[in-house]
């Protein structure tokens, strides 16, 4: 007989802006909008304050503005967050036998098999305890029998609570919500829900499931599934790449300042396309040089995450400048990146995100169709 399946799924609530009031405890409780600039940028996350006006993520800042221009604008301290997403993931590593780190501040856990020896559900609550009382970040969590009702169950105990859909009762739980909240359904798949009198999940069950293939393809079946609580996505173990790095070690030893800045910028795209490729951001970024008699020095400096060659390069150059000794050849130069999270933290969220990552998107498309020396910056070209 099988185990009976239990996934847990925790989300840092509101994590940006949480963060915010840790290290500015005066916005606890205010209207507070965490994004870029005025003009231009986009909503990264706002208080619950700011959501009771119609704010929310991914909105233009702009329009997030008029709809309460009384809010505070934080524009965000990017290094805390990556810091505070890593001490979450360490808590959750050191207790859960096997869990997702789906994004900076969301976590799928995996606990099939633990009601031999424990209660899931208060192991759970435990586990959330402590991360509240060691980080001071509010978190909420869903438990249940698989990871889509375990996160639309995370969704329905926020702000800073958990809930537990026991065996059995998934479609019960499901069925009283509007549709929306199944991930996935976006606007335009509402709209034709609407349009064919569907506004609850429950509404779902009530078509023929041939009606809704017919309308919505393949993906109305997966939504007849769906509303029925049924998921068969499993927890992928997280482990996190250690490094992404590149060294060449030069035929003769060279003080030609111009190469080794060239060389140095091909090395960091060479670096940021491979991070690009494993769909993560950087928050550190070292250079290393080596000398003729075998003297090694590095250094190294955290950064705003991002996956972006014209963010990493000036750095790359900064460290290079810093270390090396005027006049002296150069054996080994090297380029490493560490700290990373996952690209749904898309990229620099501060600022317009609509138009480098599609640039980078077709660079990269080019670099892998035609070879990674296909395209460079000019810079990097002696």
């Amino acid at each position: 007989m099988q185990p009976k399946t239990y996934i847990a799924h925790f989300d840092l609530d509101s994590f940006f802006y949480s963060v915010e009031v840790l290290n500015n405890p005066e916005l606890a409780g205010k209207a507070v909008i965490v994004g870029g600039s005025r003009e231009r940028g986009v909503v990264t996350t706002c208080s619950y304050e700011a959501r009771k006006f119609g704010v929310h993520s991914a909105m233009p800042m702009k329009k997030a503005v008029q709809l309460c221009p009384h809010a505070i604008l934080v524009r965000g301290s990017h290094g805390q967050y990556g810091k505070f997403s890593k001490w979450v993931t360490n808590i959750i590593a050191s207790k859960a036998p096997k869990f997702q780190k789906a994004s900076i501040d969301e976590f799928y856990l995996d606990l099939t098999g633990m009601d031999k020896f424990f209660d899931p559900f208060q192991w759970t609550i435990e586990l959330r305890q402590r991360i509240i009382a060691e980080t001071k970040l509010p978190i909420s969590f869903g438990l249940a029998s698989n990871k889509l009702v375990a996160k639309i169950a995370t969704d329905e105990a926020k702000p800073n609570g958990y809930l537990f859909i026991q065996h059995g009762k998934e479609k019960d739980f499901l069925a009283p919500l509007p549709v929306k909240k199944i991930p996935g359904v976006g606007e335009h798949t509402l709209s034709v829900l609407n349009g064919m009198g569907i506004e609850l999940i429950g509404d779902i069950l009530r078509l023929p499931k041939d009606e809704l293939e017919s309308r919505l393809g393949k993906w109305g079946l997966d939504l007849w599934d769906k509303a029925q609580g049924l998921h068969y996505g499993s927890v992928s173990e997280w482990r996190e790449a250690k490094s992404i790095s590149t060294e060449n070690t030069f035929e003769t030893n060279t003080n030609d300042v111009g190469f080794l800045l060239c060389e140095l910028v091909r090395m960091t795209e060479k670096v940021a396309f491979e991070l690009r490729q494993d769909e993560k951001l950087t928050g550190c970024i070292a250079v290393k040089i080596r000398y003729p008699n075998f003297e090694t020095t590095s250094k190294q400096t955290t950064i705003n995450y991002t996956f972006r060659d014209d963010e990493l390069i000036p750095v790359a150059k900064e460290l290079f400048h810093q270390l090396y000794k005027k006049g002296k050849p150069v054996r080994l130069l090297g380029v490493r990146l560490t700290d990373f999270t996952n690209v749904t933290m898309q990229g620099n969220l501060f600022d317009d995100v609509s138009r480098k990552p599609n640039l980078y998107k077709a660079i990269d498309n080019i670099k892998l169709t035609y070879g990674k020396d296909y395209l460079a910056k000019a810079r990097s070209i002696k």
